[in-house]
């Protein structure tokens, strides 16, 4: 029988909790909105993709490789919110308490450590749901990889790639580089 990962995008989780849920707060005032969300999303996704193996991927605080190949690399990105920064370290000891496995590298993205892993489960013929709405992970889709929007209900397997962006998998990089991406300062020439 065939073994499946699900791998979470902690981070795109974060932010979509952070900005979906109301301002909630404790008692003495410490902000819980996106801690509250992230748990909800996990516990949903959990119940609707059970899985053999579970790991939820953060980015690591500080640069990137990346920032030191590109120094304007995400210079359009607003930072983070203070409100919201002081909730990651709460929801990661939330998640680990929860007994899920929780991964984050320094100067690594969560995208790339994501990636390998993907990669990685391919090659040992492990069937792989990555649970994010990052465009970016399109590329990685293929016979064992699957993208999950949980946010939108979508699932994307090769066909569902080729539907939303009229190309394959493997030509998602070159289509990203044709239309531009404002987040992470690439844009067309054309």
């Amino acid at each position: 029988m065939t073994k499946k990962l699900v791998l979470v995008d902690g981070s795109s989780y974060l932010y979509r909790a952070y900005h979906a849920m109301p301002d909630l707060t404790t008692s003495s005032g410490e902000t819980t909105g996106a801690i509250y969300g992230v748990i909800n999303m996990l516990r949903r996704q959990m119940k609707e993709h059970p899985s053999d193996y579970l790991v939820v991927v953060f980015d690591a605080p500080g640069k990137t490789f990346r920032d030191d190949l590109y120094p304007d690399y995400k210079a359009n990105r607003p930072p983070m919110p203070d409100d919201l920064r002081s909730q990651i370290e709460p929801t990661h000891d939330v998640i680990q308490a929860m007994g899920i496995p929780l991964l984050s590298v320094a100067a690594v993205e969560a995208d790339d450590v994501i990636g390998t892993l993907s990669t990685t489960a391919t090659a040992m013929a492990i069937d792989t749901d990555i649970m994010s709405g990052d465009k970016d992970f399109a590329q990685l889709v293929g016979k064992r990889v699957r993208l999950i929007d949980s946010m939108k209900g979508e699932t994307y397997d090769t066909a569902g790639i080729k539907v939303r962006f009229g190309v394959e998998p493997e030509q998602i990089v070159d289509y990203l580089t044709l239309v531009g991406d404002a987040v992470d300062r690439v844009w067309s020439s054309g």
